[in-house]
């Protein structure tokens, strides 16, 4: 595994795995843009500036110390901060709109942490070869993902996917810093010990900022990184020294699991997407309005009954709920990232539609759970009639009929980044992300990505 993370080059990668990871780029950006709307991002990228100030001189040192890192920036915002701060603050404001790319036995999230992480390490330490930038963040998510799966099969607790991603962000860390095997070894012990083990389903039961650990996690990760470069020795990770685990680390470098990773159509909570597809289907099969509904029942899984926010006040009660979100579609007839900020939280009709939702455990879903996610909906008619939808799963998987092809990723892209970017930045992005592979220099990209709105 150590020598899968340092020795994996970009040449090593076929070709349709390079073109995945830009695709997972793509979507963190345009979900970055939006998230740098929210009060959450304003919050933790104040909180760094004023807190994880930069250092003034780059690189690593020699001899296994690591010296004094640059300045990393944050994302859409211009500030310099340390890299750590980047790392954490940029995790969060992806992690601020519940639209990011995840992984089903995970039951969380990957590139939140992956990509911030690395963008940050990249640029503190002047390492700006697009192709190793690449590279390296299929590293990340082969390492993260099996940790996430390895972390879920060995503990007893549901936790956060920091817990997880920071294991994967030491390994960047690692990379970049040209560490070698022992000194990876101990840093992604020392993630795995300072790993946010957060439990997950208090931010269920009680949506707030803290989300879903991302941010801390690649914040600890990259910690992990430079701690181990000057010395400091870590526990022994059981994610990856378990026997317990092995076969999930035995086809690295053959069986690609970033391929595994799902997309959001919709920026809320996985867990409630099952639900918001099949009443979209429901209004659109039938040329329904909000003002045909009476009522609306949603059977599914323990868990996603758990998504029990009626009326939220916040966007992050909005994004970790069933009933509003599948009130806002049925209103809308989309779920995108207004529907779920400001004024919309506020809208009668949407009020109407959730207060009167009645959620229902399913036997059956709740057996297919994490593999996948079930939802059915059963709308009752202001006429008297009712229309109930098949059991339904969310749209977005990497493969199936089910997933989102590259042209909705550049159209959700474009909703999500338009309206904060402007088209023309935007569409500078976009550009810039389809021609790493031939870019000389990560510096463009950057640019456009650091500058504020």
């Amino acid at each position: 595994m150590l020598a899968f993370v340092h020795d994996t080059g970009f040449d090593d990668l076929p070709a349709e795995v390079v073109a995945f990871a830009q695709r997972c780029v793509l979507d963190l950006v345009g979900v970055a843009a939006a998230g740098r709307t929210t009060t959450l991002s304003s919050i933790i990228g104040n909180h760094a500036a004023r807190h994880f100030r930069s250092g003034e001189s780059g690189g690593s040192g020699e001899s296994g110390g690591s010296g004094e890192s640059g300045a990393a920036h944050l994302l859409f915002d211009g500030r310099a901060v340390s890299p750590l701060g980047a790392a954490m603050a940029n995790g969060m404001t992806i992690d601020a709109i519940d639209a990011h790319d995840g992984h089903n036995l995970t039951k969380g999230h990957t590139g939140c942490h992956q990509f911030p992480a690395l963008l940050a390490l990249s640029e503190s330490e002047d390492q700006l070869d697009p192709k190793e930038f690449l590279a390296a963040l299929v590293v990340g998510y082969e390492v993260a993902t099996r940790a996430g799966i390895a972390l879920h099969a060995t503990a007893a607790d549901y936790h956060t996917s920091g817990a997880w991603g920071a294991v994967g962000t030491a390994a960047l860390g690692a990379r970049v810093l040209g560490l070698d095997h022992q000194q990876t070894f101990e840093a992604m012990g020392i993630a795995e010990y300072h790993g946010p083990r957060s439990q997950m389903m208090r931010a269920i039961d009680f949506p707030t900022m803290v989300k879903d650990g991302s941010g801390w996690g690649a914040m600890a990760g990259v910690s992990a990184a430079y701690l181990a470069a000057d010395g400091f020795t870590g526990a022994p990770a059981i994610l990856l020294n378990d026997s317990a685990v092995d076969h999930l680390w035995a086809d690295l470098g053959e069986h690609w699991i970033i391929f595994d990773q799902y997309f959001k159509p919709h920026p809320v909570c996985r867990w409630a997407q099952p639900a918001v597809e099949a009443a979209l289907s429901l209004r659109r099969t039938n040329d329904l309005t909000a003002a045909d509904v009476e009522r609306v029942e949603i059977s599914t899984f323990h868990e996603a009954a758990r998504l029990a926010t009626w009326c939220p006040q916040t966007t992050e009660e909005a994004q970790y709920s069933m009933p509003f979100p599948v009130a806002a579609a049925v209103v809308a007839g989309r779920l995108g990232a207004a529907e779920v900020t400001g004024a919309a939280l506020h809208d009668a009709e949407v009020l109407r539609l959730a207060e009167g939702t009645r959620i229902i455990e399913d036997a059956a879903h709740d057996q297919a759970f994490p593999a996948r996610r079930f939802a059915r909906v059963r709308l009752v008619l202001r006429d008297g009639r009712t229309v109930t939808s098949e059991d339904t799963e969310p749209r977005g998987d990497a493969n199936g009929p089910l997933m989102l092809e590259m042209d909705e990723i550049r159209s959700k892209f474009h909703a999500l980044a338009d309206p904060v970017l402007g088209a023309e930045r935007a569409t500078a992005i976009e550009d810039a992300i389809d021609g790493l592979t031939e870019a000389g220099s990560l510096t463009p990209l950057l640019g456009l990505l650091h500058a504020p709105v």
